[in-house]
């Protein structure tokens, strides 16, 4: 949730019960059922209130986005849930699970709400712990799903596309954006066909081994109704979550309320050295706004990614005009940031965090066994075996696994965050120069990466396992071409 493979979606839970923003007159009462007495059982003397003013509480939500969606995916051979996980924030810095709530549209229809089951910690050796452990599985199968294809599919790979067809149709080679751009485009369009051959297709790869099966791909472009293009800056994410709050002391104006979050710490490093980079070389090229409102090709590009490309939100308030010198830098910033560090958060540490299906099952078979049936008898006898009848069955762990490794490789051509593949992309000395600062600033970035990692007291960084968090480690530095299962490096676009 902070440091693996969708650190994207945890947020801090700011009303209780948790509510939920589906239409009450089509899906009834969707709101949580977890109260008071689930949580602070656990909450070492604290109470929900107590917590919640301490910015303590955080929830993994995966429940309107999957609620919709589940009466057909379970005719299938899925069986899954709509899941709400609510945490503490501990002294140590690290998130302690504090309740699980496991929903299902009601059997009788949609407009009768949800019906929903609460499951909390047990440190028993029998068969409660056993269901806790089905309760988390069920959890990491909706996050997985939600991961696959929305954090990894939608935001990067599918938004991404309509502004390199935009860039190559309006921008001409020597215009400064497209200078500006380019290298994170690179091999996109191309991987994006294949996906669409043989991963998102119907029947593909996806559909076998994530729970949405024949679904995915509907309910993706369902969650992008609710896509903003200024949102996806990650400064603006964090706020959106609960994560950050604005605060003028601090060397951005931002302060996390996790302080040992590694994707936001990291992350912002990154932003910032991008947006630094954008600027200098935007401003140098468009050293006022009447510049900007004077370029007619900027327009057409511009014009392009809303009307067309992104068609389907063409009429939202929320887009850049396109006429001033910091709607420019923030537009640009966001194009390199999602088609280099998002992607890479999301993509590389697939294999490393999520290659051993148990700990992160793609898929349920059953749902939780009822006191009374053959199911919670089995449970009772032999939980690990129930646990492995319930998750991802071996054929769709194997082809689900060997997908990942492939997806977690750097190819040996790889172009990291702060490199060019080509020399004389601009005679501009200025430009040039800050380009250089731009790569000596993401080395300097990757120092202090390790030395975090190397740092005992912040524990989420390596977490148990004692995996280091690298997947924002940019490589820079790297000019091997080793490529492989490195588990760490930015490239500077979507090119797996």
């Amino acid at each position: 949730m902070l440091a693996g493979v969708n650190p994207v979606i945890i947020r801090r839970l700011q009303e209780f019960p948790p509510t939920s923003k589906l239409d009450p007159q089509q899906y009834g009462d969707q709101d949580s059922t977890i109260r008071r007495e689930h949580l602070e059982k656990n909450m070492n003397g604290l109470s929900v209130d107590e917590a919640m003013e301490k910015n303590k509480l955080f929830i993994l939500d995966h429940h309107d986005a999957l609620m919709t969606y589940l009466r057909r995916i379970n005719t299938t051979t899925t069986k899954t849930y709509a899941s709400r996980t609510i945490l503490l924030l501990q002294e140590n810095g690290t998130l302690k699970p504090l309740a699980i709530e496991l929903s299902l549209p009601h059997e009788q229809g949609d407009e009768r709400g949800a019906v929903s089951r609460v499951f909390t910690p047990c440190d028993d050796e029998g068969v409660e712990n056993s269901i806790w452990q089905l309760a988390k599985a069920y959890v990491a199968v909706n996050d997985s799903g939600y991961h696959q294809l929305i954090s990894h599919w939608l935001n990067t790979h599918a938004v991404i596309e309509p502004f390199i067809i935009a860039t190559n149709r309006q921008l001409s080679i020597v215009h400064p954006i497209h200078k500006l751009l380019k290298p994170h485009f690179r091999d996109t369009i191309h991987i994006n066909a294949l996906a669409r051959q043989i991963l998102i297709n119907a029947g593909g790869v996806l559909e076998r081994t994530v729970f949405p099966g024949k679904y995915a791909m509907e309910m993706s472009s369902a969650v992008y109704k609710n896509w903003n293009f200024t949102e996806q800056a990650l400064p603006e994410d964090l706020i959106k979550r609960g994560i950050a709050i604005p605060d003028s002391s601090e060397p951005h104006g931002l302060k996390l309320v996790i302080e040992d979050y590694p994707f936001a710490v990291d992350g912002l490093e990154i932003w910032y050295a991008i947006e630094s980079w954008v600027k200098e070389y935007c401003c140098f090229y468009y050293p006022t706004d009447d510049v900007i409102k004077g370029d007619i090709e900027l327009k057409k590009w511009w014009k392009e990614v809303r009307d067309e490309g992104h068609g389907d939100l063409k009429d939202k308030q929320w887009w850049p005009k396109m006429e001033t010198q910091s709607e420019l830098i923030q537009t640009c910033t966001i194009i390199i940031w999602v088609a280099s560090a998002l992607h890479a958060a999301v993509n590389f540490g697939q294999y490393p965090y999520a290659g051993y299906l148990p700990n992160r099952p793609t898929v349920s078979r059953r749902f939780m066994p009822e006191a009374g049936s053959a199911e919670y008898a089995e449970l009772e006898a032999d939980p690990d075996l129930a646990f492995l009848k319930t998750i991802t069955a071996q054929f769709q762990t194997l082809l689900g696994v060997s997908l990942i490794e492939i997806l977690s490789r750097h190819s040996t051509d790889e172009v990291y965050l702060g490199q060019r593949d080509t020399v004389g992309w601009t005679t501009d000395d200025r430009p040039l120069a800050a380009f250089e600062r731009f790569s000596a600033a993401l080395v300097e970035i990757e120092t202090r990466i390790t030395e975090r990692n190397d740092d005992v007291a912040l524990r989420n960084r390596a977490g148990p396992v004692k995996v280091p968090y690298t997947l924002l480690y940019p490589s820079t530095s790297d000019t091997s071409r080793v490529g492989g299962l490195t588990g760490k490096g930015i490239p500077n676009s979507v090119s797996i």
